[in-house]
């Protein structure tokens, strides 16, 4: 595939009742653009942790020369900078980019230039990188914030009722479990993340619990 350009694209939502479909357009602008699309990870999990299963596939699947592909700069991280920037760096490290709308893109510039152009160049790119992460985690902490004052204006109005129950989540998740899969491959299989598939274990313990009793 020397000359190829080559994508790996990232879909990501935060929670099992948001849909991914309105970001498979990507795909196919990707296609349009001249990329050949080599995986396309789909992820439903919150921007914040680092231990997505899916990212980290994606991550480890990444080819010298390729261009990881996203809708947003948040869809990769809504990680603290420090975190975000390792992630990045883990991508850097294995040869490949990223192309992301909102982020301009110097590389290729920079890489035609000599010198201090190009010293300038790499400075700036990392710049606007570090811009972009830095809001895409300022962003998530205002949400945070406005939805942690909204459930307590609630409590206090006593209309708060809390999240309600993904029943069909944690039927798979317990299925899966009680066939003998690992946490790590439940969260990958139930498109879901590690920290709920330990939640519904420990209430699938807990509910095994009150039986025996």
């Amino acid at each position: 595939m020397t000359g190829m350009k080559v994508a790996r694209i990232y879909l990501r939502v935060s929670t099992d009742r948001q849909d991914l479909q309105r970001q498979e357009s990507i795909v196919e602008a990707a296609k349009a653009a001249g990329y050949y699309v080599a995986g396309i990870y789909r992820e439903k999990a919150s921007g914040a942790r680092a231990d997505r299963p899916e990212l980290l596939r994606m991550v480890a699947d990444l080819q010298a020369g390729e261009t990881v592909v996203a809708e947003k700069i948040d869809r990769i991280s809504r990680l603290p900078l420090a975190e975000a920037e390792k992630l990045v760096d883990s991508i850097r490290a294995k040869g490949a980019k990223l192309a992301v709308p909102g982020v301009v893109d110097l590389s290729e510039l920079a890489a035609s230039s000599d010198g201090a152009a190009r010293i300038v160049l790499e400075a700036v790119q990392d710049m606007l990188l570090r811009l972009a992460l830095q809001m895409a985690r300022d962003n998530y902490e205002t949400q945070r914030e406005r939805q942690r004052q909204g459930i307590e204006l609630a409590k206090r109005a006593n209309k708060y009722a809390g999240r309600p129950t993904d029943n069909a989540m944690h039927e798979r998740i317990a299925a899966l479990r009680s066939s003998g899969h690992s946490i790590a491959d439940t969260a990958r299989l139930a498109g879901c993340s590690t920290s709920q598939v330990k939640r519904v274990t420990a209430l699938m313990r807990a509910a095994d619990g009150d039986k025996a009793s």
